[in-house]
């Protein structure tokens, strides 16, 4: 993927983070009143994957979840989800 001037990867297609988003929706249970998050990150840490996605469930009196799942938004498919979502009940 090519990088910007500034040296950050541009930001993933819109589209992307939408259908991650419907995803994590459904794999929550579908509450309308549940906010999700979803960005890409480059973790310098040797421990890191590198490039991961992370999904912040925010729902209303709930402390927030982060969902980690050790890919590129391009790359995360349902399953993915669906397995963050179990992984961290």
């Amino acid at each position: 993927m090519a990088m910007s001037w500034f040296g950050r990867k541009p930001a993933p297609d819109r589209a992307v983070g939408d259908r991650i988003r419907a995803w994590a929706a459904t794999a929550c249970g579908g509450d309308p009143e549940t906010r999700f998050s979803v960005n890409e990150i480059i973790c310098r840490d040797p421990s890191c994957p590198g490039t991961e996605t992370v999904i912040l469930v925010m729902a209303p009196g709930v402390r927030t979840r982060a969902l980690k799942i050790a890919l590129p938004m391009v790359a995360v498919t349902e399953q993915d989800v669906q397995q963050a979502v179990m992984d961290s009940a």
